[in-house]
């Protein structure tokens, strides 16, 4: 008798599905619903800086102490973290191979130009290299506090006022948050498509879905820095 050795057997399921097109774009669809459930949660939570500076320190000791007393402190925020780091990696690893495999896929230029394809989808791969830079960016100046000369440790209203009062800060957050829109535009529009949410009845209706997503969330997370520039927030 002889057993089969680990080459012999057959892929595990997860294996196939990772190692295949459709796969990987179902790890991209779903990695990035997750993170853009964050982005909705972030910008709800962004926007409370309008309350004034009780109201968003309030928020902000909030996050720490989800679970209480069940969970220790920070121990959800780290959680969150965790799968959103996750999805992050995630969704750029698949974005990465699913690249590489189109360009292997057809190593010689076509002959006739392909139609002009729109904006957020010609500009996708940047958008993401941006959001992410844009991301280490934000965990220095916010989170570790690295790269906000007048960052006050406890005080996130403070911290918040401190990054936009810099025109640097302003710069940085709003292109990055233009990249974003963009990203979220042209990413929940495909991912209802790779999940089987998409059909030529209901396209109209998530393309408006996804402008209006992303028109939102664009402008709530700008809407921070313009008010800390024009006074609105102090």
């Amino acid at each position: 008798m002889v057993l089969a050795t680990r080459s012999d057997r057959e892929p595990s399921l997860p294996r196939t599905l990772w190692g295949s097109t459709i796969g990987k774009k179902a790890v991209m669809a779903v990695s990035g619903l997750i993170m853009l459930g964050y982005l909705v949660a972030h910008v709800a939570g962004n926007l409370k800086v309008f309350f004034g500076p009780e109201e968003f320190n309030g928020y902000a000791h909030w996050l720490r102490t989800i679970g209480a007393p069940v969970l220790h402190y920070e121990w959800m925020l780290w959680i969150v973290r965790v799968v959103l780091l996750a999805s992050i990696v995630a969704h750029a690893v698949s974005a990465y191979q699913l690249s590489r495999r189109d360009i292997k896929a057809r190593p010689v230029k076509y002959a006739h130009k392909r139609p002009r394809a729109g904006y957020a989808t010609r500009t996708m791969r940047w958008g993401g290299i941006i959001v992410g830079l844009f991301v280490v960016w934000h965990i220095l100046d916010l989170t570790t506090l690295t790269v906000n000369p007048n960052a006050q440790p406890g005080r996130p209203y403070e911290n918040v006022v401190a990054t936009f009062s810099t025109w640097y800060g302003n710069v940085i957050y709003i292109v990055a948050m233009l990249a974003v829109g963009l990203h979220v535009r042209h990413g929940f529009w495909s991912a209802a498509q790779t999940l089987g949410a998409g059909n030529a009845a209901r396209d109209r209706l998530l393309k408006t879905l996804a402008n209006g997503l992303a028109l939102a969330l664009t402008a709530g997370f700008i809407a921070v820095p313009v008010a800390v520039m024009t006074g609105l927030v102090s």
